[in-house]
């Protein structure tokens, strides 16, 4: 008895010691219906904790309670979808208490989500919705297995006579295959541009861009060789280059230039976001291009370049847009406010959507 009793002190101390020790449980972000926000972080030891956002114009300090919460409500934050971090004595932390994070190679930020008093079109609305698929091809060009995402529209059947167009999109350097859907929102942006008339059913495929330790430019022998022969052969889709889009961000926007300019018979429309093209792969092939104005005019029906006014690659943007006017290359521009950010590429997307396959 004296040894139960023994014991039973033993565990609840031990329990006890374990509560004491484990973390209060706190909400972060809490969205407020004003769209003030209010961010949470829990630390006994950090010195500082500060709150960086791309919706701040730099960052802000939280202050600490007795009980080691830190906290900040910033005021009200225009209607979108934001990355954010904390800076926890210099070491930048995604928020531990948000699964909704980032996708990303390099860097590690959460994300908050403000509704917009009105549904935004990038917001889960109540129409029918498409699916995404996950899906492995085997990549000749690569010499690997590799993942590509796959949405198809509502009401999709594969063993459906109804063939579709497709749109390959491409994320940002050091983004993944996931970040269109999961920070882009490409799924939904599609799913209420459909249901409203503005968009056609489309099948939109979203792979992996970065192909290291291969040579950069291999990716585009990828889509080209492996990943549209992987769809066609595998999805009811129209095999014409009328029927095929190809559009891409920052680095995949580069991408999007080489790929689509240098393969006009594979695509008809080539939809570029504040492309990056300080690359090898697009020196070789745009330095001393001479292309058939002529014949890529008439094979291209739409070609587009967006870029927002505060982008670190406005500049360039503009350069390589007068390059293809001196080359007689109809390209339509898009100029919006905003910097290099995923808030400008759903805007890009949206716009897109609604010219593609008409």
């Amino acid at each position: 008895m004296k040894q139960t009793f023994h014991t039973l002190i033993l565990f609840l101390a031990a329990s006890f010691s374990a509560n004491a020790q484990r973390p209060p449980a706190i909400s972060s972000p809490d969205v407020h219906p004003d769209h003030s926000i209010t961010f949470r972080y829990f630390s006994r030891t950090a010195q500082q904790v500060m709150l960086n956002g791309e919706f701040l114009q730099a960052p802000v300090p939280l202050v600490k309670d007795t009980s080691g919460i830190w906290s900040v409500t910033v005021p009200p934050v225009q209607p979108d979808i934001y990355p954010y971090s904390f800076m926890v004595d210099s070491v930048s932390l995604a928020d531990p208490n948000n699964t909704y994070i980032f996708a990303n190679e390099r860097f590690k930020r959460s994300i908050v989500d403000i509704p917009g008093d009105i549904p935004l079109v990038h917001s889960m609305q109540n129409v029918p919705h498409g699916a995404i698929h996950y899906r492995y091809y085997q990549s000749s060009t690569l010499g690997s297995t590799r993942q590509l995402l796959v949405y198809t529209p509502p009401g999709f059947k594969n063993t459906e006579k109804r063939k579709y167009p497709v749109l390959y999109l491409i994320h940002g350097g050091s983004d993944t295959e996931e970040t269109w859907t999961k920070v882009g929102h490409a799924n939904f942006i599609a799913d209420n541009l459909i249901a409203q008339g503005k968009a056609v059913p489309m099948i939109i495929v979203m792979p992996y861009g970065n192909v290291r330790p291969k040579p950069m430019p291999d990716f585009t022998k990828d889509v080209i060789n492996d990943i549209i022969p992987f769809i066609e052969n595998n999805y009811p889709v129209v095999k014409k280059a009328a029927s095929r889009a190809v559009a891409g961000f920052s680095v995949g926007g580069g991408q999007t230039l080489n790929i689509g300019l240098t393969n006009t018979d594979k695509f008809g429309y080539i939809c570029s976001y504040a492309p990056y093209t300080a690359t090898e792969e697009f020196k070789t092939n745009f330095t001393n291009w001479s292309p058939d104005a002529e014949k890529l005019n008439k094979a291209v029906k739409l070609f587009t370049i967006s870029v927002g006014t505060e982008d670190f690659l406005y500049e360039s943007v503009q350069k390589n847009m007068a390059m293809f006017k001196e080359k007689n290359i109809k390209v339509k521009p898009y100029i919006v406010d905003g910097g290099h950010t995923w808030m400008n590429c759903k805007k890009f997307l949206a716009t897109s959507l609604q010219e593609l396959f008409k």
